[in-house]
């Protein structure tokens, strides 16, 4: 039994040095914690010395959430600068789907697709000195100038802009606003949101730090227990 108890906690510290995240049983129930940091790798792999998350590693985790019985919820925590924005669509959709409590918790910074994985949970939070950039889609390397790649751009801003409306309490109408204001970032368009901004604008339900987002997380967890089953 010993050496069982040994496996499970080397399995579990090497989860938390390798991927940043952790099953935690508390007194409460048992959740997973899910960190998304550094920038969404994509089809293509980043350089070595970039932080990432690997949406290839965090696909199959989801599924896993969802499908084992002794995992009660799941908490996000969101410190990521964008990156990938299929790849983040990616998760964010998974997040979503998932019938469990989620409860998502911007530390530090949930920028460009961070903002649909941050709204992607039951319910989202941010910290007070957190904040979150808002701007329309961007290109790198070569780009072919045609209409076509342009109506691509569009395609792609109204997936996000669509995501983010139906998970969120902003209008599409404000949300674009915000993407393309240019009166803020010097070299860019967009607004970049403080953490109170980010809730008075509809995006992010409350400011609140870890203990909030946690008893939020049990609070969804025993609302679903007390409803009727058929």
């Amino acid at each position: 039994m010993s050496d069982e108890k040994n496996v499970n906690k080397e399995e579990k510290n090497e989860n938390v040095h390798d991927y940043g995240m952790a099953l935690i049983n508390g007194s409460r129930g048992k959740f997973f914690c899910l960190t998304i940091i550094g920038q969404i790798e994509g089809h293509n792999v980043l350089p070595p010395e970039n932080k990432t998350t690997k949406y290839e590693h965090l696909l199959p985790l989801l599924v896993n959430i969802q499908e084992d019985d002794s995992i009660d919820g799941v908490i996000i925590m969101l410190n990521t600068m964008g990156g990938d924005v299929e790849a983040g669509l990616a998760i964010a959709e998974m997040i979503s789907g998932i019938k469990k409590p989620t409860v998502s918790l911007v530390i530090g910074g949930g920028h460009s697709i961070g903002i649909p994985l941050a709204v992607s949970s039951k319910y989202s939070f941010i910290t007070p000195t957190a904040t979150m950039t808002l701007h329309p889609v961007r290109l790198s390397g070569t780009v072919i100038s045609s209409p076509q790649t342009f109506c691509m751009l569009e395609k792609m801003q109204d997936r996000i802009n669509e995501f983010i409306v139906r998970n969120s309490k902003i209008s599409n109408d404000r949300l674009k606003e915000l993407m393309m204001n240019t009166k803020m970032i010097a070299t860019d368009v967009g607004t970049i949101l403080s953490g109170d901004e980010a809730v008075k604008e509809g995006i992010i339900d409350s400011v609140g730090t870890i203990c909030d987002a946690i008893n939020k997380l049990y609070e969804i967890k025993n609302a679903d227990n007390q409803k009727p089953t058929e």
